[in-house]
């Protein structure tokens, strides 16, 4: 562990504010761009201890930059705290209490992300002064992962400019590098605009937005036939024209995410979608406009930085869990079914075991599993500069994500392990990167060689801004 104790020792300085700070963040679950008290958490933590701090990072008021160090190369390390929607739960139970009816709450554990992140930062910035080493480490509090796409819109307004190299994590069942396999996502918003009429007295000059809706539905669905198995569509109505059947509806929204394994794909998906809307509209004597609200890459990955990523997670040897954290584990997978169980060894690439609650050890980087299938903005970041992430085990195995369960676990004493571990290990990799000129370069060549197959295109119109939300009112608070 020669090489990585220079770390753990600083790490070792901070962890107690760090998990105090994870902890409040629990407490305060804000969704996307309304992190307003979350991010105001994180900027006066980079105060304290010593970060020049970048506020309203690309215009956004949750998004927060804290830099210390002078020269040399510049490492990001990425955290997040938004939460997620009709999530709250109680902690450290093993059964769905909310702690606010249809509140809020950390059900992807951003909470441990940013604090973690901050952590490993926090350790880096006392390593280079200690060591005098030339560098600077940037910590980026980056609001709206979930559904918001921040990190896109940081990338797209040039906030990584002159970044060196990116990591991040995030917590999850296992301990291991993070398969760098995502799906490239766009949200769109379909409205279509008819007529109103009495249904019964004179439908005839009604024209329907809400069948145009339906019936674009129903287009989608035969479409499904007919694209890659590997890609997904999902939907939500967001207006559908009043709860009154005997008038016809005059108006009526949609919104499909649109995914795919990478943007050409997602692009070709896209314009089939616009197709069949235009043909709803076409159908019922509507008109139908859309509106991209949030797009993402697919990630890209880096053969240099996760190898390295895989050194630090062997060297630290898996998260050390105790009996108790077992014990609540435990309680924990009795609430899951075993397909769920085995759905975290298959991600894994790994077979099911017996009586395992919590994984204490490191996966191999050779083992593939069934990989991620979700959407993430950190892709973004990984096609501006290198990019590697990590996966670490704070909670049982099996946990799915965004439920009720990973929001109980995620003030554990398991939950504060594994984000802690995550600090060491990121911040391991980061030393690397400060001290090993060679694997920058590297790290930088593979990410070169990688753009120069496919190169970067912003996956949001330019003529989109994030949808932010208006800070809460003193009489709201």
């Amino acid at each position: 562990m020669k090489n990585v104790e220079p770390i753990l020792a600083h790490i070792e300085t901070h962890t107690p504010d760090l998990i105090e700070l994870s902890d409040t963040v629990w407490g305060m679950p804000e969704t996307l761009y309304a992190e307003y008290e979350s991010c105001a958490q994180h900027t006066a933590l980079l105060k304290a201890k010593g970060f020049k701090v970048t506020e309203e990072v690309a215009g956004i008021p949750t998004a927060v930059m804290g830099e210390a160090g002078e020269g040399g190369p510049i490492i990001a390390i990425l955290g997040e705290y938004d939460a997620l929607p009709g999530l709250s739960q109680v902690a450290n139970i093993a059964e769905p209490k909310p702690v606010v009816p249809g509140g809020a709450g950390h059900g992807c554990g951003h909470n441990l992300l940013g604090s973690s992140a901050l952590l490993a930062a926090c350790a880096l910035k006392d390593w280079l002064a200690e060591t005098g080493t030339p560098g600077r480490v940037r910590y980026y509090g980056c609001p709206a992962e979930e559904g918001g796409a921040a990190k896109a819109f940081m990338v797209r307004d040039g906030a990584f400019d002159g970044v060196d190299a990116a990591i991040t994590w995030h917590p999850g069942a296992m301990t291991k590098v993070d398969d760098a396999q995502s799906l490239a996502n766009s949200r769109i918003d379909y409205t279509f605009t008819g007529r109103s009429s009495h249904a019964a007295a004179a439908p005839e000059l009604g024209r329907s937005a809400l069948d145009a809706a339906e019936l674009m539905n129903i287009g989608v669905q035969y479409m499904r036939e007919h694209m890659p198995s590997s890609a997904r569509i999902h939907y939500a109505y967001l207006d559908v024209g009043g709860t009154a059947p005997n008038v016809v509806q005059g108006t009526a929204k949609i919104r499909y995410t649109i995914r795919a394994v990478d943007l050409p794909g997602m692009m070709a998906l896209i314009k089939r979608v616009n197709k069949i809307a235009e043909g709803a509209a076409l159908m019922t004597e509507t008109k139908v406009s859309s509106q991209v609200i949030s797009a993402v890459s697919n990630l890209l990955g880096n053969t240099p930085l996760e190898e390295a990523m895989q050194t630090a997670l062997d060297t630290l040897g898996g998260v050390p869990f105790d009996d108790a954290d077992r014990a609540y584990a435990a309680q924990i997978q009795a609430t899951l079914s075993a397909e769920d169980i085995a759905a975290s060894y298959g991600r894994a690439g790994l077979e099911p075991r017996e009586n395992e609650p919590l994984c204490d050890y490191v996966v191999p980087l050779n083992l593939k599993g069934n990989g991620m299938m979700g959407s993430t903005d950190v892709a973004d970041v990984s096609w501006a500069v290198p990019t590697v992430q990590a996966r670490v085990a704070t909670h049982a195995i099996g946990t799915p994500g965004h439920s009720w369960q990973v929001v109980a676990q995620g003030k554990a004493p398991a939950a504060h392990k594994g984000m802690t571990f995550a600090g060491q290990a990121m911040g391991a990799v980061a030393r690397m990167l400060f001290s090993d000129e060679v694997l920058l370069a590297r790290a930088k060549k593979d990410h070169q060689d990688r753009l120069a197959k496919q190169p970067y295109v912003c996956p949001i119109p330019t003529d989109v801004q994030p949808p932010l939300q208006p800070r809460p009112s003193a009489a709201a608070e």
